[in-house]
């Protein structure tokens, strides 16, 4: 309510609590499959590939050809799915955060520096053009920042939920990733983003 005057309404909202893995596992699961099909089909022989922790990434390891691509995660379950898979992969030193269920903390940063990724598959939990791409956990933020920093080309993982949001840490800006999602609801991001839709 104003008096007086005119406020316009914001489009975006803040969104800074995190549900657990468990929870999102079951949201928008047509639409995580099918950007987890597009981005395993990136993937090539030869590569170094960082993988993060979360339930679309995840997802990812169900597309993969049977290639020679190697693999760091600091997915604990991520990890074991690869190497059922007989992938060669690699995790982390760090601590466990159990609602995400990821390796995170200054020693999973030390870790990742001594890498040079070829591709890294990223999860977010807000996109704004505003406010960058951004999660609620100031270690899982600093982990994300250094795979980016250190791969030649990042991507971010997003159904179109993750759009117009905003998470209290933002670890990369648009300009800098390139990003998969299923739709886009606001067009706006076409002209603000390197954005591939899959559905």
């Amino acid at each position: 309510k104003v008096h007086g005057g005119a406020i316009s309404i914001d489009e975006h909202s803040w969104n800074l609590a995190e549900k657990n893995v468990e929870e999102k596992s079951k949201m928008f699961n047509e639409e995580k499959t099918a950007i987890a099909r597009y981005a395993a089909s990136l993937i090539e022989d030869g590569d170094f590939v960082y993988l993060d922790a979360g339930t679309t990434t995840e997802k990812i390891i169900d597309f993969l050809p049977e290639h020679k691509a190697k693999f760091v995660t600091n997915g604990f379950t991520h990890a074991k799915k690869l190497a059922k898979r007989g992938f060669k992969v690699y995790i982390p030193a760090g601590e466990i955060k159990e609602t995400t269920e990821a390796i995170v903390g200054a020693e999973c940063v030390c870790s990742l520096q001594s890498y040079n990724f070829t591709k890294s598959f990223i999860g977010a939990n807000g996109i704004s053009i505003s406010n960058g791409i951004s999660t609620p956990d100031r270690n899982e933020a600093c982990v994300k920042m250094t795979a980016i920093k250190n791969s030649q080309t990042a991507y971010i993982l997003a159904d179109h939920s993750k759009f117009d949001q905003t998470a209290s840490v933002t670890f990369t800006q648009l300009e800098r990733v390139k990003m998969i999602t299923d739709r886009l609801t606001n067009r706006k991001y076409i002209s603000n983003a390197n954005i591939k839709e899959v559905m």
